[in-house]
């Protein structure tokens, strides 16, 4: 009943705010004590539909940050939990505003325990493990619980499904060739992790899963396996599939083409990256209908890793041709490997280089970074820019390979005609961030940064880069405080969101606005590990209408994606941005 009565007042209340009228004093009064109304419901709804950046974090125990009066103009470091008993190896953000994330199994036992006595008797390292390897992330409470695994998650892949269960796939071992599932449960109820019977065709350690157009997802590569297959495998497309293209960019003693970089083109083909090398593969006919020019420089892929993403696509009225933009950032020379396991440290690469692999005769476009970086996350924001952050400057992945780390996250704006002006360097962490580290971005704007393991165990004395179980979060320049004026709070979007159809965001600023200052950014979740993203996309939607319905509040109406080569089925984060400064985005699901 309560929640009865709550919504009743919202709807109330927004009602009141729609109908105000924009002239005469008496009803600008009415107005005012509308949005008051409007607001304080808003926060007591905060836990479950957060509209506002009103909010605190816990730092340490005992402590809290109001993020009111902390100044933030170049980005914001803030300490979650100094531990989660896990290293952040794998995260993936679910659309109920949790974050799986998981470790591996088969160094012995975290600083977790199982709860209500549970323990795995199958264990590599120890007879007995009853500690957890894997734990669910509150973000609105910052708080976790532990999970389950049954067999070992290390250096393995996933994707989000169009239910918005973890589809997650292969490991070490005894979880090489294991599928499991995590659905989101609602809280109060109690989910864990779910391993099927059924099992991969082969063996996929450090391979790489994509969602595709028609739900299923597709896992391509891993060490020795030069192929890829299907989950679910439906009777077109049964067993394994040989791709000759994983075998030809693997260098002799260091491969540098595992877990490579994956993205789903508008017309449902699949751009595969590895090594120096990237094709378009027709995962319908099993053929390589394009191959492209070779990236200069160094190595992109693990364990000489860099990054990639793939750049915002900007959806246009009608049926034009979409722009598709791939962007590789970081890496290591040839034989970077080799020698950090001798002990020397070869210099990370500094360039990035982009590619619109759309154009008749594609190039590779060459830039500097601020700053050279071998194993970097790359992660696309609700604004359309990219930033670069984690990783080391010297070496490689793999046990201590790599050494001095750069704490500096950079932003780099895609958009800026001045290539010189691109990047910012931006506030440095304390910690740092290097082989096995993981990070994502979270419905309200913010990074979750965790992890850091370059060792066998779990080593926290007498090592120059001890293993990390913290949980950091990064604030972009745009949640500073100075800048709250300027960022909307969703009210409502009117949905069903389906294919190609409008469909209305109503939201408040502060401020009146000129409708250019306005965009709409839809996000899929991504599956983050070993400095790549897997899933991640961006899409700009295309404004049809903006409409003023108070002095404060507006709806905006757009345009849904296309197709489902352009945003496969399931969960997106919904962001209206403006003037470069985003709100809280909201859930959708397409379908």
């Amino acid at each position: 009943m309560a929640f009865n009565i709550v919504s009743f007042s919202f709807i109330f209340a927004l009602f009141l705010v729609i109908i105000s009228p924009l002239s005469s004093h008496k009803h600008h009064i009415h107005r005012q004590q509308s949005l008051s109304l409007l607001h304080s419901i808003i926060q007591q709804q905060s836990s479950s539909f957060s509209t506002s950046f009103d909010f605190k974090f816990s730092r340490s125990a005992g402590q809290s940050l109001d993020l009111r009066t902390s100044d933030h103009t170049n980005g914001k470091w803030i300490l979650l939990q100094k531990s989660i008993g896990i290293s952040a190896m794998h995260m993936q953000l679910l659309h109920n505003n949790k974050v799986v994330i998981f470790d591996r199994t088969g160094f012995g036992s975290s600083n977790l325990s199982l709860p209500q006595g549970k323990c795995r008797y199958n264990d590599e390292a120890i007879k007995v493990d009853c500690t957890a390897h894997s734990i669910l992330y509150d973000v609105a409470t910052n708080t976790y619980r532990p999970l389950m695994v049954q067999t070992d998650v290390w250096c393995s892949s996933g994707a989000v499904n169009s239910n918005g269960t973890l589809i997650q796939t292969g490991g070490y071992h005894d979880g090489e060739r294991k599928i499991r599932l995590f659905s989101p449960c609602a809280d109060g109820e109690i989910c864990d992790w779910t391993e099927l019977p059924q099992n991969l065709t082969v063996k996929r350690w450090y391979s790489t899963d994509h969602i595709l157009p028609d739900g299923r997802v597709i896992i391509v590569g891993g060490r020795s396996a030069f192929s890829y297959e299907f989950f679910p495998q439906n009777s077109n497309n049964n067993g394994v599939f040989y791709l000759p293209f994983l075998k030809e960019t693997t260098d002799p003693k260091e491969e540098n083409n595992l877990y490579p970089f994956l993205h789903l083109l508008p017309d449902g083909n699949l751009y595969i990256f590895a090594n120096q090398r990237s094709i378009v593969l027709d995962y319908v006919k099993n053929r390589i209908i394009r191959e492209f020019p070779i990236i200069p420089g160094e190595k992109r892929t693990y364990p000489a890793t860099g990054s990639s993403v793939m750049l915002p696509m900007k959806l246009a009225a009608g049926d034009l041709p979409t722009v598709v933009e791939v962007m590789v950032c970081g890496g290591a020379n040839g034989g970077a490997f080799l020698q950090a396991e001798r002990g020397g440290f070869m210099p990370a690469s500094r360039t990035c280089g982009r590619m619109r692999i759309t154009d008749p005769e594609p190039e590779w476009v060459m830039e500097d970074m601020p700053l050279g970086r071998v194993m970097p996350d790359m992660l696309l924001l609700p604004t359309g820019d990219v930033i670069i952050l984690n990783g080391a400057s010297k070496g490689t992945a793999g046990w201590e390979n790599a050494i001095d780390p750069v704490l500096n996250p950079v932003l780099y704006k895609p958009n800026e005609p001045d290539p010189s002006m691109r990047f910012t360097v931006l506030q440095p962490t304390s910690i740092p961030r290097m082989y096995h580290s993981a990070a994502t971005l979270l419905p309200d704007g913010r990074i979750l940064v965790g992890g850091s393991n370059p060792h066998i165990r779990y080593d926290f004395t007498g090592v120059k880069y001890p293993t990390d179980l913290s949980l950091e979060a990064f604030m972009p320049p745009y949640l500073s405080p100075h800048l709250s004026y300027l960022r909307p709070s969703i009210l409502t979007v009117e949905g069903p969101i389906s294919y190609g159809q409008n469909f209305s965001v109503t939201f408040t600023l502060g401020i009146s606005l000129p409708t250019k200052e306005l965009t709409v950014t839809m996000i899929a979740p991504s599956f983050t590990t070993h400095s790549f993203a897997m899933n991640q996309r961006l899409l700009i939607l295309n404004i049809v209408e903006v409409k003023r319905l108070s002095i404060r509040a507006q709806k905006i109406t757009v345009c849904a994606p296309p197709s489902r080569n352009i945003a496969p089925p399931g969960y997106y984060m919904v962001f209206v941005v403006h003037k470069g400064v985003p709100g809280h985005s909201v859930w959708v699901k397409i379908q």
